[in-house]
């Protein structure tokens, strides 16, 4: 009997699982549509094709296979490339179809639909580059992928959060497209002086450093992943105190 009844738990426990893993993957799939406004498809094949370019250049250049610190920057560009679009357009985009309106006619739920499209969006762009890292993985380095996912994840973090904000600033996709694509040139172009900072966004975990320099490397890396975390935190709430102002975008 308690044999039975304990089969029977763990069928509905089961069950309970299936069915929410249905109902966030028809979540996700409802909001991806949303936020890369029907051409996900164009995305995720400009995504693979810069991938394979970085991946073939450093090949061209490179005579050593590449090693994690290099699989690092070539998931980052197809993640900054994944999260431009839906940051920059994504205000634009329900002003154009007349969404705004009718969110902000619904009090505070508003701000549920937008946090839940940026959390979608970023579960479709871990979920891809995932995928990346895997062939990574398989094909190139021996390396986590859980670790480096979580690592990647972090500026792609700050890139989307940054863009949402700009975007509710300037209300223009095309304004806030070009601005983003100036501060991201900007701040790679800082890249190579800040290589030692905590405030570097393009920081590399995986940099391979002398035995001395290790603990000094992974306290950097933490202070800066805090850095980047609290930013986006900031951008997200700068947005949605902007979003408060409905005349603004109505």
């Amino acid at each position: 009997m308690t044999s039975g009844g304990s089969k029977q738990k763990s069928r509905f426990i089961d069950s309970r699982w299936m069915s929410w893993l249905k109902s966030l993957g028809a979540f996700v799939r409802y909001n991806a549509s949303n936020i890369f406004a029907g051409r996900f498809i164009y995305f995720l094949f400009l995504a693979i094709a810069l991938f394979l370019t970085v991946v073939v250049i450093y090949a061209l250049d490179e005579e050593t296979p590449p090693t994690a610190e290099a699989v690092y920057y070539f998931l980052l560009v197809p993640g900054a490339l994944l999260v431009f679009y839906p940051s920059a357009y994504s205000i634009q985009a329900d002003v154009d179809a007349g969404m705004a309106e009718t969110l902000f006619g619904i009090p505070d739920y508003r701000y549920k639909v937008w946090l839940a499209r940026n959390l979608s969006q970023y579960v479709v762009i871990a979920i891809l580059l995932l995928m990346l890292a895997l062939f990574c993985r398989a094909a190139m380095a021996d390396f986590s992928v859980s670790s480096m996912l979580f690592q990647v994840m972090f500026p792609v973090l700050f890139l989307g959060s940054l863009g949402f904000m700009i975007a509710t600033l300037l209300r223009s996709g095309n304004a806030a497209a070009v601005i983003m694509i100036l501060l991201v040139l900007a701040l790679w172009i800082a890249e190579e002086p800040l290589e030692e900072s905590r405030w570097n966004l393009f920081h590399n975990p995986f940099k391979q450093v002398d035995i001395y320099q290790t603990l000094a490397w992974m306290e950097t890396t933490l202070f800066n992943r805090v850095y980047i975390l609290v930013g986006s935190l900031v951008s997200i709430m700068l947005a949605l105190l902007r979003l408060q102002k409905r005349e603004k975008f109505i």
